[in-house]
């Protein structure tokens, strides 16, 4: 897994690549889910209600989007071989 997290005014994104997929999370405080995520242990992520916003206190993550979208997937290398000629 791949993780980028950038900072844009008072929201930051947080991208996770894996190999098939490409999850992007939009929120606040995201620094916490992608240290969890590297060390694998998180088991459910999940965006919160905005009714649910006000019952988290300061400073703990708050997811705002989750996109997920599907990696295309490279073409398979072919490796040059080269031969020995001998005479």
């Amino acid at each position: 897994m791949f993780a980028e997290l950038t900072s844009g005014g008072d929201e930051q994104n947080l991208k996770l690549v894996f190999a098939a997929h490409e999850v992007s999370i939009r929120g606040h405080y995201l620094r916490r889910i992608e240290t969890v995520m590297q060390r694998m242990e998180l088991s459910l992520l999940t965006k919160l209600p905005s009714s649910q916003r006000n019952l988290i206190t300061e400073g703990q993550p708050v997811i705002l989007e989750i996109v997920v979208t599907e990696v295309e997937s490279q073409p398979n290398r072919v490796e040059n071989k080269s031969r020995s000629l001998s005479s």
